[in-house]
């Protein structure tokens, strides 16, 4: 079978989700998802997202500790970016539903903001200890508002489809992206899903590691998938992890808050 749509967007978390919510109002919109809608990273993330929102606080105090932390490694201009950025964002988000958790009379800023490791400011936003839960359940719920959306779950990406791979006289440089090979799990099928635009928000690959806190979904497809379409992979790294975590040889390990840490 054959989907085509304007574009397809593989991962259903917080990138993926608010993709495909503004591309809906320029086109049809495909998401493949390898398991349920919501079972994603964004979904078990607990603590928050660090922003400026207290009155007293800076964007040059956030990027001065960000610089910091990162110990001579961060690229300046892309903390400064999603450093200013950030505000903007978690307005969009307040905007699509998220319910970050209110502060009491007396505080700075109208949200409760957390304070975590490496931070001068409180300014992580959080909705409960459940934030990424109800981020993914309002971004669920305005893209199902949006008629251009559809959702495909249990579809896990193969390989993406290469113009060189049908046309061998198509050189590198020249090359397209015109879609990918999805296989169906619950059909055993394997479906090509074609669009003009394809963007990979398929997250980390924690789950090549022994021990590690993501989700078992956490495999790298996309990052093999761009990797064997000829897209450049660096800093691996940094490959998302949780430094705490309880372990169990006999049971599955589960992450310890940073509050606790």
């Amino acid at each position: 079978m054959e989907i085509t749509s304007d574009f397809l967007v593989l991962g259903s978390g917080i990138a993926g989700l608010s993709f495909a919510i503004k591309a809906a109002d320029l086109g049809t919109v495909s998401i493949v998802t390898k398991k349920e809608k919501s079972e994603s990273n964004t979904n078990l993330a607990q603590g928050g997202i660090a922003a400026v929102h207290d009155k007293r606080d800076r964007f040059d105090y956030h990027i001065n500790d960000t610089l910091v932390c990162g110990a001579g490694l961060c690229k300046e201009d892309v903390v400064k970016f999603v450093v200013i950025e950030g505000p903007e964002r978690i307005n969009e988000l307040v905007q699509w539903g998220v319910d970050f958790t209110k502060a009491k009379n007396g505080n700075s800023s109208i949200y409760d903001l957390g304070r975590e490791g490496g931070h001068s400011m409180r300014r992580v936003l959080h909705a409960k200890d459940l934030t990424g839960s109800e981020i993914e359940r309002a971004l669920h719920e305005k893209a199902s508002l949006k008629r251009n959306i559809k959702i495909f779950e249990n579809h896990i990406g193969i390989d993406l489809i290469l113009e060189s791979n049908l046309r061998p006289e198509i050189k590198k440089d020249r090359d397209k992206c015109l879609g990918a090979y999805i296989f169906d799990t619950q059909r055993n099928a394997i479906h090509t899903f074609r669009a003009k635009f394809i963007i990979l928000s398929t997250g980390g690959a924690g789950k090549v590691y022994l021990i590690t806190t993501n989700p078992d979904i956490a495999t790298g497809d996309g990052i093999s998938m761009a990797y064997r379409a000829g897209a450049y992979i660096a800093n691996m790294e940094f490959i998302q992890f949780h430094p705490t975590c309880l372990y169990h040889p006999d049971a599955k390990s589960f992450l310890i808050s940073e509050a606790v840490r």
